[in-house]
């Protein structure tokens, strides 16, 4: 065991050898200067690359912008087609104790529209979902979605606006619309699958855009 003595002997030695007249960062805390970031993506089908190739989803595709980037860090999927905002919350806890994430993204809510569920649920569970990855020491990007016209105007601004809603009350970074310059495309029916709700896997590029600039503050 190291007594505190040789602790503080071994400390000015450190400052001696280093030439810099203090400690490094990585001596004070006992840890490495800088450890590799892990992101966690918490999403659905949309993320979780369905009807498309193995490697074709934006998920994928953000590891290998990271690796041209030169960022050190490792992408966790761990989205599941049909999920909702409940499952995620659900699954969360285990998550964050499993991977320990320095960034979680938030994809979720899609299905909760899909399947009428009440807005105040899928508010409070993407709070929740929020303040439990800050609290685990995780920053947090939380993806916002859209429902088409036919849902009744009142309802669609409802739920565009309850992510801005979470974003700013649990002061986490937010991308407005995770499908812009996709479903608001004219020829928007060209670059979804034939079920008109899952992107084509030529669309999850600009997905990944879209993503982009709101994540790559959080990695600095």
């Amino acid at each position: 065991m190291i007594n505190n003595t040789s602790r503080r002997d071994f400390m000015v030695w450190l400052t001696a050898a280093t030439g810099t007249g203090s400690v490094p960062a990585w001596a004070q805390s006992g840890k490495k200067a800088s450890a590799a970031q892990r992101i966690v993506v918490l999403g659905d089908s949309l993320s979780a690359e369905y009807g498309l190739a193995r490697g074709a989803g934006w998920v994928a595709l953000l590891q290998k912008r990271l690796a041209a980037e030169k960022i050190t860090a490792t992408v966790v999927n761990a989205s599941i087609s049909g999920d909702t905002t409940s499952g995620g919350r659900a699954r969360l806890g285990a998550l964050l104790k499993q991977h320990q994430p320095t960034v979680l993204v938030i994809e979720l809510g899609g299905n909760d529209a899909l399947r009428g569920l009440p807005l105040k649920n899928t508010e409070d569970n993407l709070s929740a979902m929020a303040q439990a990855a800050r609290k685990a020491g995780a920053k947090v990007l939380l993806l916002g979605m859209q429902v088409p016209p036919n849902y009744g105007r009142q309802y669609a601004d409802q739920f565009a606006q309850l992510f801005v809603a979470v974003a700013e009350k649990n002061k986490t970074a937010l991308v407005p619309f995770f499908l812009q310059k996709i479903a608001d495309r004219q020829d928007a029916s060209a670059w979804f699958q034939s079920d008109g709700i899952h992107p084509l896997a030529q669309a999850h590029p600009q997905m990944l855009d879209n993503v982009w600039p709101a994540l790559q503050p959080l990695l600095r």
